[in-house]
């Protein structure tokens, strides 16, 4: 079980093609800060059908983007 279940769990729900999230608000959802660690565990979540699209430490935000939509 990943720290970040919650927050895989929480963006496949959406069923969003892409979802874009502040690192606060995807801390809550997690129940976790964001931290550096969130890098290495953002390989799970292509097993939930999405992928970490970008993450902006100026604008605080992380986009998801569903797998097989597009770049």
């Amino acid at each position: 079980m990943s720290k970040y279940d919650k927050l895989w769990e929480h963006v496949q729900q959406t069923g969003a093609s892409q979802l874009t999230l502040t690192l606060d608000e995807a801390g809550q959802i997690a129940g976790v800060p964001i931290d550096h660690s969130f890098l290495q565990y953002k390989k799970e979540l292509p097993s939930y059908g999405y992928e970490v699209e970008k993450i902006s430490l100026k604008n605080g935000t992380v986009q998801f983007r569903k797998l097989g939509q597009g770049a």
